[in-house]
This record gives C-alpha cells, structure tokens and sequence, in this order.
C-alpha cells in the first residue's frame, strides 16, 4: 500500500537533514509526513517531498526562520517565492547595517571613551492614567509580546469608547537579553474611564522627569535597541543623577509605517535629578 513511501531514515540519507530536524519540521507543519503509523508511530514520506527538505535546508542555511520558510515553499509560484526571499533578505542586511551602531558604541565603552553617538536629551512627564498589560519575556519573545499587548489594549478601549492620550509605551522592570528574561510592561494611556478586565490592570504612572533619546526606524533592531538603553542609562549616571525606575521605549503613531530614516520611538530612563547647591 505504502511502496512509493520512504522511511524517516531514508529521507535523512537522502537529504542529510538528520532525523531530528525532520520531525522538527514535521511537528512545526513544514514538512508533515505522508502517512504515520498509528499503532507505531512511524513515519513515511512521498518522494516528492525530498525536494521539499532540500528547500528547507536551503533556506535554514541563510538563517530564514521556520514561520517564514513556510510562507515562502507555500506560496503560490516560484516568482512569489522569490520575491519573499528577497524581502527577507532586504531586512536582514538593513538589521546588519543597523547593528553597526551597536558595535561602534560597545567600542566606546571597550575602550573607555564616552559615546557621543546618541543624543541625549531631559524633558518632564506629566503623571498620567494608564492600561497595562505585564509579561515576562527573553529577547526573542519580547517583539511578539509588545505587538500582543500592544493590541490587547487598543482592543479594550475600542469596547469601551476610550481614547488614547498619548503615545503607547513599555517599562523593562528588568534586563532583557538572549540569555536573559526580564518583566516588561507595556502601557497605554488615557483620559477615559476605564476598568481592569482579565491581565490588563489600570494603573496611575507617576510623573517625573527623564533622560530620552529619538530613534528612526532603522535602528529598532534588538542589538543596536539594547546598546541604546545602555546608551542612555550611561548619561543619567554621568550627570549624577539617580535612576528613577526602568527603562521605556515610547512608540510613535508611524512606528510601523515610517520611513527608515524617521523619528518613530523613544528610548527614555526616568531619574531624580542630583541635588543642586
């Protein structure tokens, strides 16, 4: 019944993907087996889909994560496929040329110099009302959980007829990294009257003053956003002031929308200023 079919091993060789990556793929939707036993559980495949593990391997190689990977085999046409491959590639090269900020500023530091690469600037904060949403998250799982929460608050003030007030923003309570989790909170303001509903809290944020700097929309990539934040933080104690608080990013209207070279976020700290004579 199953004589066009080959073993999970037989594919291996065929394609020196190792077992485990095929049933990665296979659990993840990329690459399902054609039949599985089900008193076994042994997995078989057609010999069509040799090509279609090639093509993974192929895009895995260039760094391509599985999520995309699998819009590009799916697409409909090879020009489609092209053409999103191309789009990936276009971000990964402005996300390197971007990173080049990043390293300049870790040679600042190495070295002993104070960076001069960020502007920095004070400004005050009025105390306003706020929706928050808490997580905590890794520098891989924090992009998708500012867009989550970021939508789950639009979300609660669409159903009751409030208003933004303000730009939405996010606290890092604690250090994100790739080998760190840290809590963010993400925050949207208001005027509205508003109530708590599931994991969203409603909260005043006090006023105070803080340190920011702008940043364009090609330098929001994780590396050079994290040399940012030190960037600033560095400042405030340079100035002799105290920390009042984590971090935050503050994110403009067209932060999705914008040029690579517009202003679309903050990078602020909130600090109490040195006591003056």
């Amino acid at each position: 019944m199953h004589e066009d079919l080959i073993t999970i091993g037989e594919l291996a060789a065929r394609t020196r993907l190792s077992p485990k990556a095929l049933r990665l793929y296979g659990d993840r939707g990329l690459l399902a087996p054609a039949h599985v036993d089900p008193r076994t559980g042994f997995r078989r495949y057609g010999l069509a889909q040799v090509e279609r593990a090639r093509r993974i391997a192929l895009l895995r190689a260039v760094g391509m994560p599985l999520a995309r990977i699998a819009a590009v085999l799916d697409a409909d046409g090879g020009d489609e496929s092209a053409r999103l491959l191309g789009a990936y590639w276009r971000e990964q090269e402005s996300a390197h040329r971007a990173r080049r900020y990043a390293v300049g500023y870790a040679r600042s530091v190495l070295t002993g110099r104070t960076s001069t690469m960020y502007r920095i600037a004070e400004r005050d904060v009025p105390e306003q009302k706020v929706l928050c949403v808490q997580r905590q998250v890794t520098g891989a799982t924090l992009v998708p959980f500012l867009n989550e929460a970021g939508e789950q608050l639009l979300a609660h003030l669409k159903s009751t007829d409030a208003c933004l007030s303000g730009p939405i923003f996010s606290i890092f309570h604690g250090y994100v990294g790739e080998d760190s989790d840290g809590l963010v909170e993400v925050c949207a303001p208001t005027l509205n009257a508003v109530e708590p509903t599931g994991r969203i809290a409603v909260r005043i944020d006090p006023a105070h003053r803080e340190a920011y700097t702008e940043i364009t929309k090609e330098h929001k990539d994780f590396a050079t956003m994290a040399a940012i934040h030190d960037a600033v933080g560095a400042w405030v104690k340079e100035q002799g002031h105290d920390r009042d608080g984590g971090s935050r990013e503050v994110y403009y209207p067209n932060f999705e929308t914008a040029e690579p070279h517009e202003h679309t976020s903050d990078v602020t700290v909130p600090f109490r200023p040195r006591p003056t004579a």
